[in-house]
């Protein structure tokens, strides 16, 4: 009965979600919505514009830190391991070389937007 009560109410929490989610944008209808989203670039103008790569720079240091967590994340179950200084020591590493990255690139002005 339990099993039976609760894929019920999960399945119908998870209908009700849904629809609300077409449902819901539907409403607040705006000409920004129906324009097609283009990197933040307007499609319907020349495709070569200048661009700043202060985005893609910014861009690239972002992803190098969403890997550094990526990295770490297993780090709860690597303390099970029998050799706990190698791997604290490669866990480390990786931290002092993203830090040292990061500080040379702020040192540079990379993290500075302005042209």
């Amino acid at each position: 009965m339990n099993l039976a009560l609760t894929l019920t109410t999960n399945t119908l929490l998870a209908l009700l979600l849904i629809t609300i989610t077409f449902w819901l944008p539907q409403l607040n209808a705006y000409t920004e919505k129906h324009n097609p989203y283009e990197c933040g670039f307007d499609p319907t103008t020349s495709a070569h514009l200048p661009f700043s790569m202060k985005f893609f720079l910014i861009a690239i240091t972002f992803l190098l830190f969403d890997l550094e967590i990526a990295l770490l994340l297993p780090l709860p179950w690597a303390t099970q391991t029998n050799n706990l200084m190698l791997t604290i020591n490669m866990i480390l590493a990786l931290l002092i070389i993203l830090a040292l990255g990061l500080a040379y690139e702020w040192t540079q002005k990379g993290l500075d937007w302005v042209e």
